[in-house]
């Protein structure tokens, strides 16, 4: 690439100074012509060093590697980190299940020992549900329920799962009855008047019964000075804990696990619709077993080597977020010199898309997948040392799980280093803008769509009674999942509105799955046929790309990279005539060349 200042190194007096030496042989004019010649020289060795940097800079890590025997240490790193990573995540995902597991067949045990009225068919997610919700409807079906789970709690050796009470010496602690009620609430329906208040109000008593003898709830609570005004209750709860071991845990250096469940039994009555809704919560917490000696033994082994895997993987993402916030600096720095060299050589200013070249976005996604792994890896320790709830189970899995998809994804930045491979990273990039501008045209429609069937069939059809579900309704029909169950279940309470839903679901299929998923098919197969018409072509190149120029397999292997380029290059810019200011702004970005070692 031919310099456009190449004539303007010298000034107009020097290359008159030539006319005339060629004419005259002037001595004096000929030592001016050599130092014009000398500078003209500085500034093509100049541009050779710097083509030689950023051809450099723009290789991968093999070709690195051939032309200069820098160990790839970024590309090393990264491999360690996906072997350590997955593999803290198998054990973590193992875990986890097992946890969560455990811990919902206790709740579905619970439920059957302290729920009245709880069934086998309640404990499978089916749709349509094959059950409506569990509830109360009557005052005498309130304090039953009641006295029901009072009952199973006193006979715990009933049941056969191995469980106890939260107390050392397995006495029976008393269960907590709290109710939340408006501070005023009374109805007057035969005047249509009423006394209402909503600050809400708790008052909590303790059901305590002599040994052997069965709670009569509804008594026991007007006896206590409590009064249950069904009208005022927002809600009430049934709250004691219950302490358990779990031996499947056990392995070969994992000890059995002491576990304690608080359980809530709720009573839901804030819709005030005659319908209280009843759940049971239980929450586990991870105790510290007083068991048998040996296991205890293999649990500090198991801790230790779980903690050196936690630890390990802290340390290889905090070197690989070093590493790559390095490379992200330094290529920084090296785009503000190309910035100025183009400024000093050609008098322009460098492309934008030149600019972005130094924008790693790959590096980026690292940094982002290492800090997630780094606080997931933190959480998980501490859930190893017993310390955890449920919540934070699932934050750690939040974290390790979307630092390890990205993980991956960085794989396939090292695919893209080969041409098969790296026609689908192409396609996407070719593709992303119009996809984007597509998908918010498309979003409009889609947005309409969901807020008018919300509104309008919300209260006849289980799938729009939230904006939530009637989004996941659209996207199920866009994908042709469940189409004829969402006609059928819709109500026919109101013919109008059948009618109407008929419309608007045929609309919205035919609109989106064969006009609006054909026009997105069509972006990206454009996408695809552009990016097949580059490689039998050429690409298209920047103002910089179009500067380094390519480099031959020859040239990378002759070792003539291997030179300190960056420390020379500074000097030779420093010696350039008339370039002082580039020779203050270089010093800032480069503290004399040193930073550019790359």
């Amino acid at each position: 690439m031919q310099s456009p200042a190449d004539d303007n190194i010298c000034s107009e007096e020097e290359q008159e100074a030539k006319v005339q030496d060629n004419n005259r042989g002037n001595r004096g004019n000929n030592q001016g012509y050599a130092a014009c010649a000398s500078t003209s020289a500085n500034h093509n060795q100049v541009e050779e060093k710097m083509r030689r940097k950023l051809r450099f800079f723009f290789m991968n890590p093999i070709e690195k590697w051939q032309a200069k025997r820098k160990f790839p240490f970024k590309f090393v790193v990264q491999v360690i980190k996906i072997v350590l990573v997955t593999f803290q995540l198998c054990l973590f995902a193992h875990n986890r299940y097992n946890h969560v597991n455990y811990t919902w067949d206790n709740r579905i045990s619970f439920s059957h020992l302290f729920l009245l009225g709880w069934d086998s068919t309640r404990e499978i997610n089916a749709y349509p549900p094959g059950a409506g919700p569990l509830a109360v409807y009557k005052v005498d079906e309130f304090y039953n329920t009641l006295d029901y789970a009072y009952a199973g709690y006193t006979n715990l050796s009933n049941a056969i799962g191995p469980y106890s009470y939260n107390d050392d010496n397995n006495n029976r602690p008393d269960p907590v009855f709290c109710q939340y009620n408006y501070k005023k609430g009374i109805i007057h329906g035969f005047n249509e008047s009423y006394e209402f208040n909503s600050e809400i109000v708790e008052k909590c008593i303790n059901f305590t019964m002599p040994k052997g003898k069965l709670l009569q709830s509804k008594s026991y609570i007007k006896n206590a000075g409590l009064e249950i005004n069904f009208a005022a209750l927002v809600r009430a709860k049934l709250m004691f804990s219950i302490k358990t071991i779990n031996f499947r845990a056990a392995g070969p250096i994992t000890p059995p696990e002491c576990v304690r469940f608080d359980v809530e039994i709720i009573f839901d009555n804030e819709d005030h619709d005659g319908q209280m809704s009843l759940m049971l919560e239980a929450e586990p917490y991870k105790l510290v077993c007083n068991g048998d000696k040996a296991y205890i033994t293999d649990n500090q082994i198991n801790q230790i080597l779980r903690s050196i895997l936690n630890i390990l993987v802290i340390l290889i993402c905090s070197a690989s977020l070093i590493l790559c916030s390095r490379a992200i600096y330094r290529a920084q720095l090296l785009k503000e010199l190309t910035v100025q060299f183009f400024r000093r050589a050609y008098n322009k200013e460098l492309s934008l898309d030149g600019r972005l070249e130094f924008l790693n976005v790959w590096y980026i996604m690292i940094i982002i997948n290492d800090l997630l792994i780094i606080m997931g890896s933190a959480i998980k320790e501490q859930i190893e040392r017993n310390h955890f709830t449920n919540d934070q189970w699932n934050i750690c899995s939040l974290f390790l799980g979307l630092g390890n998809l990205l993980v991956w994804f960085g794989v396939l930045r090292y695919l893209g280093f080969f041409k098969t491979y790296n026609v689908v990273i192409l396609t996407l990039k070719k593709a992303a803008p119009t996809i984007f501008r597509f998908s918010c045209c498309a979003l409009l429609l889609y947005a309409g769509f969901m807020f008018c069937g919300w509104l309008i069939l919300g209260p006849y059809h289980m799938k729009f009674r939230s904006l939530a579900t009637t989004s996941e309704c659209l996207f199920s029909l866009i994908n042709g999942d469940d189409m004829f169950a969402t006609f059928s279940v819709m109500s026919k309470k109101s013919p109008m509105l059948w009618w109407f839903s008929r419309v608007y679901l045929y609309s919205f299929i035919s609109l989106y799955i064969y006009v609006v998923l054909s026009l997105f098919i069509s972006v990206i197969m454009d996408a695809y046929d552009t990016i097949k018409q580059y490689y039998s072509e050429g690409f298209p190149k920047s103002d910089l790309q179009a500067f380094i120029g390519e480099a031959s397999i020859e040239e990378v292997s002759s070792g003539l990279y291997r030179t300190p380029s960056s420390s020379s290059l500074n000097a030779i810019m420093n010696s350039l005539c008339c370039c002082n200011f580039y020779r203050s702004a270089y010093s800032k970005i480069g503290n004399g060349g040193s930073t550019f070692n790359i």
